[in-house]
């Protein structure tokens, strides 16, 4: 079982965004899978972790641009939930960069704010979307 299943819970029924989501737990899984071995590898946790914050950011801008072109009402509150997530990721991976190592903590931070972001912040824009026809 990986650490972080992908479950029709944290399906949106939003084809894009669903997708972009589904690889962030992919993502978080194959840190896991790094994370838990022996010796992980520096190298590839670089990797896994760049990608995760390239990823990240790139998906809260198409989220974003979804907001304002639709005119979202909690698109403030929502932004404002995607910079604090950026600056600690950003920090995460600065940590790492100067030497740091990524462990258990790094790993539960970024998969309870996942299940909290898709399951709570981001199930409240799906209705506002999908009435919108975004599909």
């Amino acid at each position: 079982m990986s650490f972080m299943p992908w479950t029709d819970a944290l399906a949106m029924g939003i084809a894009s965004i669903d997708n972009q989501h589904r690889w962030l737990v992919d993502a978080t899984n194959r840190l896991h899978a790094e994370i838990s071995k022996a010796e992980p590898e520096r190298s590839v946790l670089g990797e896994i972790l760049e990608g995760l914050v390239d990823y990240t950011m790139n998906h809260f801008v198409l989220e974003e641009e979804l907001f304002e072109r639709l005119g979202y009402p909690e698109t403030p509150a929502h932004k404002a939930e995607h910079d604090a997530f950026t600056a600690t990721a950003m920090q995460l991976l600065l940590q790492f960069e100067s030497g740091e190592s990524v462990g258990l903590p790094v790993l539960d931070f970024l998969k309870e704010w996942l299940l909290h972001h898709i399951l709570k912040v981001d199930r409240a824009y799906a209705p506002f979307l999908k009435a919108a026809g975004v599909s």
